[in-house]
């Protein structure tokens, strides 16, 4: 069984095929409008970009989305929750002010921001999904609460999944901070035999459980959440991921995702941006060089299909020079497995498909 996914590419001539435009003739062509009704609490989950940060989604795009779901006479807010990590989203206060430097004022995009896990990430609800690694996950209140869902994605790498799409969104981006902790706990990170005993991993820990113990770092596991702020802080690489982990840790994810989404009931459309492809998630405070150019945008409302299509047109394209993309430059090659090749996305998707979130066949439809 295959599912239906809109494409608009980037190329325009004139106004009416600009980029808010096309937004909006895919939100039609997707019948995102079937599933809105009148006084809907919609919430538009997206990701406001860390602090340092400039490859999220413009403001301006958002814009579009709210615009057509107030036609539809529903209440659109722009969403996502805290992070797990400690940068400049990590509790609602820091979170708001971020969302609004980098543009997201209701000025600018017509609808109010809302942080739906609350000020310190305790405003969650378990939502029973019964599958193999959760009987229940906890997912942020306000998002568990609303009335229907948009879900915007900027499609890029990711180190831990191979991509973020829609389904990544979903997962971690609706988790509150202990259902955060529960993906990650089966991937926590390692120190190798490279440590040189610097030091510097003890002064990045949030939560002080890294010590010096008989000439080496040593991380107190059982304490730890898995937020990994040392992996990028060690001077000498020294400290890693259990790539072997990394199915568990994406079939978690895609568990978390099914349960965002379980008490919509289909009123939930998603749309991907295919632009500034960056290889890391946009939680990094850094926006490193695309590996592959523009793309376009797809929309659909099969999360599953929607990033198979959005992971089948990356590859399609010839990657860039200059990029971290050393590897695999050819159509056709994976551009993930090229930056991150120890990280297979695609059992991402398998596993979506396997607990019914979706397909992974699709129907590419041209606009």
């Amino acid at each position: 069984m295959s599912s239906e996914v809109y494409f608009s590419n980037f190329r325009s001539r004139s106004q009416k095929e600009n980029k808010i435009s096309k937004i909006k003739r895919l939100f039609d062509r997707a019948e995102f409008g079937k599933f809105l009704e009148k006084d809907d609490l919609t919430a538009i989950k997206l990701h406001f970009g860390e602090k340092g940060n400039d490859a999220y989604l413009k403001p301006v795009l958002v814009s579009a989305v709210v615009e057509k779901t107030l036609n539809y006479h529903a209440k659109p807010f722009l969403t996502d929750t805290n992070t797990l990590y400690y940068g400049s989203r990590h509790n609602s206060v820091d979170h708001l002010q971020t969302a609004i430097k980098n543009g997201f004022a209701y000025a600018v995009t017509g609808a109010p921001v809302v942080i739906a896990d609350g000020i310190q990430g305790d405003n969650w609800i378990r939502v029973e999904v019964g599958l193999k690694h959760f009987q229940k996950v906890k997912i942020a209140g306000d998002i568990e609460n609303s009335d229907s869902m948009l879900v915007l994605s900027h499609f890029k790498g990711h180190g831990m999944s191979g991509f973020g799409g829609a389904i990544k969104n979903l997962a971690m981006g609706c988790a509150s901070a202990p259902g955060k902790i529960e993906q990650h706990r089966c991937a926590q990170p390692l120190i190798t035999d490279n440590c040189n005993v610097c030091g510097t991993c003890l002064a990045s820990c949030p939560l002080s459980i890294i010590s010096l113990v008989d000439g080496k770092a040593v991380i107190d596991l059982d304490a730890c959440v898995a937020c990994n702020n040392c992996l990028s802080i060690c001077p000498e690489s020294a400290i890693g991921l259990d790539f072997n982990s990394l199915t568990e840790f994406m079939e978690r994810m895609v568990e978390y995702a099914y349960g965002a989404v379980k008490s919509k009931k289909g009123k939930v459309g998603y749309i991907n941006f295919l632009m500034d492809i960056t290889p890391d998630c946009d939680c990094e405070a850094f926006s490193d060089a695309p590996i592959v150019p523009d793309i376009g945008i797809l929309a659909s409302t099969d999360p599953v299909a929607l990033d198979s299509a959005s992971y089948d047109l990356v590859n399609q394209q010839v990657g860039l020079e200059n990029s971290l993309l050393e590897h695999q430059h050819h159509r056709g090659s994976d551009k993930f497995r090229g930056v991150w090749e120890g990280v297979n996305g695609r059992v991402l998707l398998e596993y979506a498909e396997e607990v019914g979130l979706g397909f992974q066949e699709y129907e590419l439809i041209n606009l």
